[in-house]
């Protein structure tokens, strides 16, 4: 009994990548439907304009932010190219956090801060043994 706690418990057991895959999922679905959605004029009665930074084309910097708050997040919930996913998502967090709302107070850049956080967490650890990436992988 000691031995299957254990093995449920430790860092290769199930709980932890059951743990992994919620988190993935969680963090993923809700970039897209706080964010994304907006990006694409869903549940809003005017699609978002994108702040723009670092001063590239506007349909660039759209699109950017359109495939990193939409496409990636669903991605990221599947389990599919998962690390290489997160990285458009950092780029588009990371500069709203140190460009667009560097001298805000805190209550308003901690949203992408956190964001940030989490993605570089899914970034480092990866997705999961429950995960498209873990199964074409490992076939």
């Amino acid at each position: 009994m000691k031995k299957r706690f254990f093995a449920f418990m430790c860092k290769n057991g199930v709980l932890s990548h059951f743990g992994l895959l919620f988190f993935r999922v969680a963090i993923a679905l809700e970039l897209l439907i706080a964010h994304g959605l907006k990006k694409i004029g869903i549940g809003v009665t005017m699609a978002e304009i994108v702040p723009n930074p670092l001063g590239l084309p506007d349909f660039f910097n759209q699109a950017f932010a359109i495939v990193a708050n939409v496409i990636m997040p669903l991605f990221i919930a599947v389990g599919l190219f998962t690390k290489v996913a997160t990285l458009p998502i950092l780029a588009i967090t990371l500069s709203g956090y140190f460009m667009v709302h560097f001298n805000d107070p805190i209550a308003v850049k901690d949203v992408p801060f956190i964001y940030s956080i989490c993605f570089l967490f899914i970034t480092i650890v990866g997705p999961g043994k429950y995960s498209l990436d873990y199964y074409f992988l490992n076939k």
